[in-house]
């Protein structure tokens, strides 16, 4: 063995010998992970945290309690030595009742074997994207969008290849936009609907034209759906609802925010069988399997009573109502969402860029929002502001909002 030989100061050399003896330098983090840019949002977030009296809109959490139910359905499965390892696709009882929750919620057939339990809608989002593309692989991904998407393409080292979502085409893909895009490189297109951040809801006749434009090209369909519970009129259609039997389709569903039950970290994707065989043995490297107890709370969630769901989604609703005249009364052009929890609202009236406008709001009225610019280079000139937030935090929060918008000079009437 070759030891490290003692610098002149006495202490031992940062070198360090490899298997033949020959010095090499320390190692270096990889330049992928490395050269992954952080979420805005978070950096918001940690800003915000200094002031314990900021007013919180920029983080997408309930601020509903996880029913009750569903925490005793965890602590009896703990009590009854329920805290085993699981199988890598999830609890058979639990997949069960996912495959037929699909079926009489979502609108089309799913069986057991096509469903695969993740560690959240994140997980699955990565572990479909693994099973995919190879370095070097094109993506499409909508702009504004949930920055993560981007960030797990890029420590695949797939290329991205951002469509708009566009004020001009009320948010919503263009097939001309994803023609214009597609190369012989690319592998798969993701679509997200209800929209993080902007509430909207594909119509039926757009997903099924998606579908088809993916179909013609070969492409694998990622349609993430975990918001699907949480829209505010009849106009969601899950894409497996009016898919054709050879589409290469992949649906991503969560508990965190239909249940409130961001913590517990449980998610799920519907596949087809041998893609969901393929997946589930990726589970074994990453997680092996999503824990038990957690696993037994989604179950009571699932089956239990839905009043819950129903009760938050309206409250989503009204407060959505209240937001959108405080913010239109005040001048700033915003969103009406058709799902999920989310106004975007236009600040680009103010002359100022998102990041710096939201680092401001939270120095001179304690109020923090996500700056558009987080969610992709269309983003900029908007921020994002989360109903889930208190009726109290979210009226006082706008008002704030206003008020230092106008400050600046520039904001619309």
């Amino acid at each position: 063995m070759v030891w490290r030989r003692a610098n002149r100061k006495g202490r031992r050399s940062s070198l360090r010998p490899n298997e033949t003896g020959t010095r090499i330098g320390p190692a270096s983090p990889s330049s992928i992970a490395s050269s992954m840019s952080v979420s805005r949002i978070r950096e918001v977030m940690d800003l915000a945290w200094k002031y314990p009296e900021a007013i919180h809109l920029e983080v997408g959490e309930p601020d509903f309690p996880t029913p009750e139910h569903v925490v005793e359905a965890a602590h009896e499965a703990a009590r009854a030595g329920l805290t085993r390892y699981a199988p890598n696709a999830g609890l058979p009882e639990l997949r069960e009742a996912l495959a037929e929750k699909v079926s009489t919620r979502n609108g089309y057939e799913a069986h057991p074997e096509q469903v695969v339990v993740t560690q959240g809608g994140i997980e699955a989002l990565y572990l479909v994207l693994s099973g995919m593309l190879e370095p070097g692989d094109e993506v499409l991904l909508p702009d504004p969008a949930w920055p993560n998407f981007r960030m797990i393409a890029h420590l695949l080292g797939a290329r991205v290849l951002p469509y708009p979502l566009a004020a001009e085409g009320d948010f919503l893909p263009r097939l001309d936009d994803l023609e214009r895009l597609v190369t012989p490189r690319t592998r798969a297109i993701l679509v997200n609907s209800p929209s993080n951040p902007l509430g909207t809801v594909l119509p039926r006749e757009l997903v099924e034209k998606l579908l088809a434009f993916a179909r013609e090209r070969g492409l694998w369909f990622i349609s993430d759906e975990v918001y699907d519970e949480i829209v505010y009129d009849d106009t969601f259609t899950s894409a497996g609802s009016v898919a054709d039997p050879e589409d290469r389709l992949v649906s991503i569903y969560s508990f965190s925010k239909v249940y409130a039950m961001t913590g517990w970290r449980v998610g799920y994707l519907v596949g087809p069988p041998d893609m969901a065989t393929l997946l589930t043995g990726m589970q074994e490297p990453i997680i092996s399997c999503v824990n038990t107890p957690a696993q037994m709370a989604a179950l009571a969630a699932l089956t239990g009573p839905q009043d819950v769901v129903r009760e938050m989604s309206e409250s989503y609703r009204s407060r959505r109502d209240e937001l959108l005249e405080v913010l239109h009364r005040g001048g700033l052009p915003s969103s009406q969402p058709s799902g999920a929890f989310y106004v975007w609202t236009d600040i680009s009236g103010t002359g100022i860029p998102s990041m710096e406008f939201a680092k401001s709001l939270i120095e001179r009225e304690r109020v923090a929002v996500a700056p558009g610019e987080a969610f992709g280079e269309l983003g900029e000139g908007y921020v994002r502001l989360s109903l889930a937030s208190s009726r109290e935090d979210l009226l006082d929060g706008a008002s704030r909002l206003v008020r230092f918008a106008h400050s600046q000079g520039n904001a619309r009437h």
